[in-house]
């Protein structure tokens, strides 16, 4: 049964779709994009902020600007040995404190860090997201750091490594890393999109008008944004790490991306659904081992 407040959401989108379809699509686009609250949604997610506070403070903080805002990176500096640079991307509605086991773990293992935490997410302004902007994000982190050998991203942000690594937007270049890591992470961006349309009981026309929001944005249709084909156009190494009983994206995200090409490697990590596996110790072992992978026979290739 629908909940109180998207019962009032279908009954003025079916108010405004009677006026004007056009407006009816924007008006769904603009509450599509909006982004959670930021307080901690239960005493678990509390105690998870509080434990990752040591690990967040020996961050540097980093305010970066891109097309439309400003948004936060917590940078972790390199070991002296100098091992690989990685950007971390949280999923919605997170933030990087909560990717603070797998902070601890690359940077134990030499790694350089950046997290970004997303416009409307943690340290970053604002109160909405699109997947353009997203983009642009990762670009302007990857103009500021010059470049990245490995790129993870959970959910949101692995899909959003993916389609910047496409040039999804127009004009923003492709900023492909040397490996990808996505985990729990949608294959394309449809989906979303059909499935909101579907519970916000959207009308054909206004539907095209949400969709073609997308186009605005970025001059790609929504289809464009299919992570899986993108990553086997690139043929770069990627690791796809997903649990079938990830409850938020279906693990058939995973099998398309797996069917994508010989490039991508599947890794199940069972048990552990959509939020408890960024911080699994087998997932976090998986994720090192795959990082160092090739490590002593060449330097991983920065694409600027």
């Amino acid at each position: 049964m629908a909940s109180f407040g998207v019962k009032v959401i279908r009954a003025t989108l079916k108010a405004v779709s009677a006026v004007s379809t056009e407006a009816a699509g924007r008006v769904a686009f603009r509450v599509f994009c909006l982004t959670p609250g930021r307080k901690p949604k239960s005493a678990k997610e509390a105690a998870l902020l509080k434990a990752a506070a040591s690990t967040m403070e020996r961050s540097r903080k980093v305010s970066l600007s891109y097309a439309g805002g400003w948004f936060v990176a917590h940078h972790f500096a390199p070991r002296p040995a100098g091992g690989p640079r990685i950007l971390l991307a949280h999923g919605w509605g997170s933030r990087s404190a909560y990717l603070a086991t797998l902070i601890d773990g690359l940077h134990a293992a030499g790694a350089e860090v950046v997290a970004l935490d997303w416009p409307g997410h943690g340290a970053s302004p604002g109160r909405s997201l699109t997947m353009p902007q997203a983009v642009r994000v990762i670009d302007a982190a990857w103009r500021h750091f010059d470049g990245f050998d490995i790129a993870i991203g959970h959910s949101f942000g692995g899909a959003s490594l993916a389609c910047a690594a496409g040039a999804v937007v127009c004009d923003v270049p492709a900023r492909v890393p040397g490996k990808l890591v996505l985990i729990g992470a949608p294959s394309e961006m449809t989906w979303l999109f059909r499935g909101f349309g579907k519970m916000m009981a959207l009308a054909p026309a206004a539907q095209a008008a949400f969709e073609g929001m997308v186009e605005r944005l970025s001059g790609r249709r929504v289809e464009g944004f299919d992570a899986a084909r993108i990553l086997g156009m690139l043929r770069k190494p990627v690791l796809v790490i997903h649990a079938e009983d990830d409850k938020e994206v279906s693990a058939a995200h995973a099998r398309r991306y797996a069917a994508a090409g010989p490039n991508v490697e599947m890794y199940w990590a069972n048990g552990f659904g959509h939020r408890r596996i960024v911080s699994a110790e087998p997932v976090i072992d998986r994720i090192k081992a795959f990082v160092g992978e090739g490590r002593k026979a060449a330097h991983l290739k920065r694409i600027a």
